[in-house]
């Protein structure tokens, strides 16, 4: 549990540094920003080349910083002591983490406040690199946004805030990413204030019930296994599009095989004989893959080398190779 500073020992304005990389946690920091908070800081990861051209990339937090002319660093070892003599220059009073790579003890604890995250999801569930993934994955109904302060084992410090979120059918893991990233900032708001305030209340997490948890995922683990139900592949599919995708090895008529990236699909629930894997087209749906449990129409898709297309679009370009199978 952490003791608290009062708000009259506090420095005046409250000295905050941001830990962020993706855009996740930009309306976080513009929400504080423009509610007054000061930040001294902000901390991200270093430029790396990106893509085919190998063109040196920044991230959307350090792009942020830069249009709004902040402090940026961008350490590539978080324990080296230039890094935490800076830091213990800048005395910050508390510290923000959103989607950030692991800290070290001797960052977290520097802040006499400390150091504190936001989580997408209602830990102690999900607890990982990939908690909106999952939720989806696991055809979870509805999942959520957690303020904790951090401490030596991954996601698993005192909570201070908590916000549920829907999951609604249509979701995926873009929409929904974009859903959390919304209501968090405001959650982030409120945990700072009430910090400021000195009326937050940490609590340990309750960790009595069976956790599901939440691991980085690798393209290898996005291969859809269609021994699994109709459902089962559709709530996969949700859960990695747009990113990092789905995907199946399917052969043509002239039983050549190719990758094929799969980004939205709907379930038929319906009873059929036909064999796992097989494409049974109708008019309006040229894709539809016999499941178990029912068919699922493929539609939106990607093959290698081409651009996302609808399933009228990827047929059309097939010419005579219609006869779609799954392969292995």
């Amino acid at each position: 549990m952490h003791d608290f500073l009062s708000p009259s020992t506090l420095s005046k304005p409250l000295r905050l540094i941001f830990y962020g990389t993706p855009e996740f946690g930009i309306p976080s920091l513009d929400l504080l920003r423009c509610n007054g908070y000061e930040f001294p800081a902000i901390v991200t990861a270093p430029d790396k080349p990106a893509g085919r051209g190998r063109k040196i990339q920044i991230t959307p937090v350090k792009e942020y910083a830069l249009e709004h002319g902040l402090r940026i660093l961008q350490p590539t070892n978080l324990k080296a002591p230039e890094f935490i003599d800076t830091l213990k220059e800048i005395n910050p009073d508390l510290q923000l983490v959103i989607a950030f790579r692991m800290m070290p003890r001797v960052v977290w604890e520097l802040p006499p406040i400390g150091t504190f995250n936001l989580h997408a999801s209602l830990l102690p569930q999900y607890r990982g690199a990939a908690p909106i993934n999952w939720a989806i994955i696991n055809g979870e109904k509805e999942t959520g946004l957690t303020t904790f302060f951090l401490q030596h084992q991954i996601d698993t410090g005192d909570i201070l805030f908590s916000k549920k979120v829907e999951i609604n059918e249509e979701d995926n893991a873009g929409t929904l990413h974009d859903k959390l990233m919304m209501i968090g900032a405001d959650l982030v708001l409120q945990t700072v204030q009430a910090i400021e305030s000195g009326t937050a209340i940490p609590h340990p997490q309750n960790v009595m019930d069976e956790l599901k948890k939440a691991p980085k995922i690798f393209k290898e683990n996005c291969k859809i296994d269609w021994s699994k139900s109709i459902a089962e592949i559709h709530n996969f599919v949700r859960g990695l599009s747009p990113h990092p995708t789905a995907w199946t090895t399917v052969k043509d008529s002239e039983n050549k095989s190719f990758n094929l990236k799969i980004y939205k699909t709907i379930c038929e629930e319906i009873s059929h004989e036909f064999e796992v894997g097989i494409n049974v087209p109708i008019p309006a749906s040229p894709i539809r893959i016999a499941s178990k449990g029912g068919f699922l129409h493929l539609k939106e898709i990607q093959m290698e080398s081409r651009n996302k297309m609808n399933d009228i679009e990827f047929v059309r370009g097939l010419k005579n190779n219609y006869e779609l199978r799954i392969g292995n």
